[in-house]
């Protein structure tokens, strides 16, 4: 899922392409993907776009006559952008946006429809699709140290909830907690306030490093390619690779459609968390120290 890095290069490509052109029509090529029947979608077209925002994980279009078109990409949603003159290529779209300087495109990869579409009337409304996650990057020490502790969850779940962080998911989470030298299972009040720091300090950095990588990486054309795994990640994606750092198998634990990478030696004093479905297959033989693993190895 695109986070703050992604969706920070995504909205300073659209700033160059639509702030000031006018939206001509929309095509949807999947109904479902408009959420909202009020204001009708037809509402919107031959609007001047004058904002553009980031609402958590959200791409907010702002239009003349306060009209907000939201895109939330999920999982797989990506955003492409073609000139006037240029033949839109690729993956079959979800949706086309017309506008009088070129097309914008909303593809989605696998079967699964998760990505969305909604429409708003008023900068009410458009507040009522933040889940109202701290913005981290201009967010003081005492106010993430606040929001950390306001519930006791471990670091991984706090900081990948949006009503908790802002634009902060699975990938960046695994950067982070890699950067602090935290484990993802370590609980959120019983931190020391050194810890606290620490995390935070990553956090902000880990997000800054990734959006300067992504918009040099881009060079000013529309970034393509948007993904959450990238070799030059430190452990995310990077299961049974050596950590960065110490050369550590990267471990993970899987849930759902998710997992958490994460060095066993760097984090968790070289303790090896424990998967629920493999642990439990393996019962004593699953591998609880790094020096257990290597020996299996």
């Amino acid at each position: 899922m695109p986070e703050i890095p992604d969706l920070t290069v995504y909205l300073e490509a659209l700033q160059q392409r639509i702030i000031g052109a006018r939206l001509e029509s929309i095509t949807l090529h999947n109904p479902f993907l408009l959420r909202t029947a009020v204001p009708p979608l037809a509402s919107a077209y031959r609007r001047e776009v004058r904002e553009l925002r980031r609402v958590g994980k959200r791409i907010a279009i702002g239009l003349s006559g306060d009209l907000w078109l939201v895109l939330h990409l999920m999982i797989a949603g990506r955003l492409h952008w073609f000139d006037i003159g240029s033949k839109t290529r690729g993956r079959a779209p979800l949706a086309r946006f017309q506008f009088d300087r070129g097309t914008l495109t909303l593809t989605e990869a696998g079967t699964r429809r998760r990505a969305s579409l909604h429409l708003f009337q008023g900068g009410d409304a458009l507040a009522g699709a933040d889940p109202g996650g701290l913005e981290v990057l201009p967010a003081t020490l005492e106010a993430f140290a606040q929001r950390l502790t306001a519930e006791n969850h471990t670091l991984k779940r706090a900081l990948t909830d949006p009503h908790l962080f802002s634009g902060i998911g699975n990938a960046y989470s695994d950067e982070i907690l890699h950067r602090a030298r935290l484990s993802p299972l370590a609980l959120t009040r019983k931190l020391e306030q050194a810890q606290i720091a620490r995390l935070f300090d990553a956090t902000r950095t880990v997000l800054d490093e990734w959006t300067a990588r992504l918009r040099q990486e881009a060079g000013g054309k529309f970034p393509e390619g948007v993904t959450a795994f990238r070799p030059e990640m430190a452990v995310h994606g990077r299961f049974r690779q050596p950590c960065r750092v110490c050369g550590t198998q990267v471990q993970r634990i899987r849930y759902a459609e998710n997992e958490t990478n994460y060095c066993p030696r760097c984090q968790t004093e070289d303790r090896v968390l424990a998967d629920r479905a493999l642990s439990r297959l393996l019962k004593d033989d699953w591998p609880r120290t790094v020096e257990e693993l290597e020996r299996q190895r």
